[in-house]
């Protein structure tokens, strides 16, 4: 599975930015796919994720409120869209992809990622 993200780039503070990952090779019957971000010296940390229906969502508190992740199925995307955005939110953020049906928090869940997009906020 490869996945690619785009989207990235630098927005002030209060604006927005949409963020999408598209995933191609192989296909599973059902897969969560979730955004992490890593800031320059911190550790991975969970963003958002999204169950293969797209019905359940789960979101960090510090992020909860002003991000929306979403996904087609038909064109095997994830997005997020960024809104209200603080020059805390500035980091590289990745997407993440797991086979089944449920949301994992912790990146050792995920086997897959994509190559990370930069998103810097300005004060």
């Amino acid at each position: 599975v490869q996945l690619q993200a785009f989207g990235g780039g630098l927005v002030q503070a209060g604006g927005s930015l949409r963020l999408s990952c598209t995933a191609s090779g192989r296909t599973f019957s059902a897969y969560t796919m979730s955004w992490f971000r890593q800031a320059p010296g911190k550790e991975r940390d969970f963003v958002a994720g999204i169950t293969w229906s797209g019905i359940n969502t789960y979101y960090a508190d510090s992020v909860k409120g002003r991000f929306t992740i979403s996904r087609d199925n038909a064109k095997n995307t994830v997005y997020l869209q960024m809104q209200s955005v603080k020059p805390e939110d500035t980091a590289v953020y990745y997407c993440a992809l797991r086979s089944g049906l449920n949301i994992r928090s912790l990146p050792l869940n995920y086997p897959y990622w994509g190559q990370g997009t930069q998103v810097t906020v300005s004060s």
